[in-house]
């Protein structure tokens, strides 16, 4: 076994012939069976597979954008159940993004963030009152809803405001470290959704807790999308946009100082680093993230509510970068993913599976034991069994590594010869 796996890791042949066997018959499954998770989830499987290979990263990017654009879409399109998996894939891309965001504040900046949903809920609220009829109560002219060609400029606009939202966060919390910036940060996203819950008085903005329904949802040169697997490629978009973007951040200046930070303030601040800008930069950027797809959010579901911006939210997502490991692009990504998964999917499925055998008389199972109600239990348990055996994550955070010569100092040595006496 020992030596299949080294023969393996050094022909790149088998590799890419293994990985399209695999992709073949997982994708033929998805395709020709009319619903199988199985089949939908060893597909998605495909992705973690090339990401061990030994391929090149432009290889590994190549491959994985035509199976997200072109093999995971048709595989999906052969049976009855293609809304139900492109409606899974597009809220992994969501969650995902939103996780990545994340990691730039905690991961990388080492900055607990317990109320990250709250972004979110403003890029859903700005594209939300202005494309329904909400914002003729506070702007006169009966101009709205705008339609949904305006979506795409409110895309940047959503992030835009949510970074300047996170600005405001940073601001007052920059000395507060460890458990306080937990609390405050808790308390600063149930202030953001009890504003929403309750900002219809004196001006109606937010419709309060009615929430805002019939929001215009995107158009293109008069193209409409409104259905999952339409709004998949719009996720599918802005999260590689997302992806490249904090890779490049990760290993830039920038990064860099976050990393600095997260190991120590001080000794980041004695050799130069800028505490407050450095601080200021991760919450704005991780918050744009979350910003942008909570207007995507709010076009795909055409109706928002505070609600769905609850605490239990702001969790989800940092367990999401707890369990795939603080700090590692590939680990959030994947932590992201079975988190998503594990709710949309596997539990209702296999609840519904127990119910079927409870109908048939089969088998017997209490309905508070139902696994769509132990979904925190469950969750709970991955993350002891994730922090006893993989302390760092699935996928630990790794430095990038520079080859010797990089490291080795350029300039020849100078001879005692060679130095002038003063």
């Amino acid at each position: 076994m020992g030596k299949l796996q080294t023969m393996l890791q050094a022909n790149k042949l088998a590799q890419g012939l293994l990985l399209a066997a695999f992709i073949l018959v997982t994708a033929g499954a998805v395709y020709l069976i009319d619903r199988s998770v199985t089949a939908f989830l060893l597909m998605l499987a495909s992705l973690l597979l090339l990401y061990y290979t030994s391929f090149s990263n432009g290889m590994k990017w190549s491959i994985a954008v035509f199976l997200l654009v072109i093999v995971i879409p048709f595989a999906t399109s052969g049976g009855t159940s293609r809304e139900s998996y492109m409606e899974v894939a597009t809220q992994c891309g969501i969650y995902v993004a939103m996780a990545l965001g994340l990691n730039i504040v905690v991961g990388f900046a080492g900055l607990l963030d317990m109320g990250f949903i709250a972004f979110f809920a403003v890029g859903a609220y700005t594209y939300g009152i202005f494309a329904t009829g909400q914002a003729n109560n506070f702007i006169s002219g009966e101009l709205f809803p705008l339609s949904g060609e305006s979506f795409w400029i409110f895309i940047l606009i959503g992030g835009f405001i949510a970074g300047i939202f996170g600005i405001l966060l940073g601001l007052p919390v920059l000395r507060v470290k460890g458990d306080y910036l937990a609390i405050v940060t808790l308390g600063f996203g149930e202030i953001i959704r009890i504003i929403f819950n309750n900002l219809e008085k004196p001006v109606n903005i937010t419709n309060g807790a009615m929430g805002l329904s019939s929001i215009q949802p995107p158009n293109l040169f008069g193209f409409q999308f409104t259905f999952p697997h339409q709004f998949y490629f719009i996720v599918i978009g802005i999260l590689l946009i997302v992806i490249f973007a904090v890779r490049r951040l990760e290993h830039s200046r920038l990064g860099r100082s976050w990393k600095a930070v997260r190991e120590n303030e001080i000794a980041a601040q004695s050799m130069g680093i800028p505490l407050i800008r450095t601080k200021l930069m991760a919450f704005a950027i991780g918050a744009s993230f979350s910003g942008m797809m909570g207007v995507v959010f709010a076009a795909k579901q055409t109706f928002i509510d505070p609600t769905s911006f609850t605490l239990i939210e702001s969790i989800t997502i940092l367990v999401m970068v707890v369990l795939g490991g603080m700090g590692s692009v590939p680990g959030v990504i994947l932590g992201a993913s079975l988190v998503t998964i594990l709710n949309l999917q596997v539990l209702t499925e296999f609840t519904s599976w127990l119910n079927q055998l409870s109908q048939q008389g089969i088998f017997e199972v209490p309905n508070a034991l139902s696994p769509s109600k132990m979904q925190r239990f469950i969750f709970g348990m991955i993350l002891i069994l994730v922090a006893i055996f993989r302390p760092n994550g699935l996928i630990a955070a790794r430095n990038r590594r520079l080859p010797e010569e990089a490291v080795k100092d350029p300039s020849p040595p100078v001879s005692k010869s060679e130095v002038q006496p003063d």
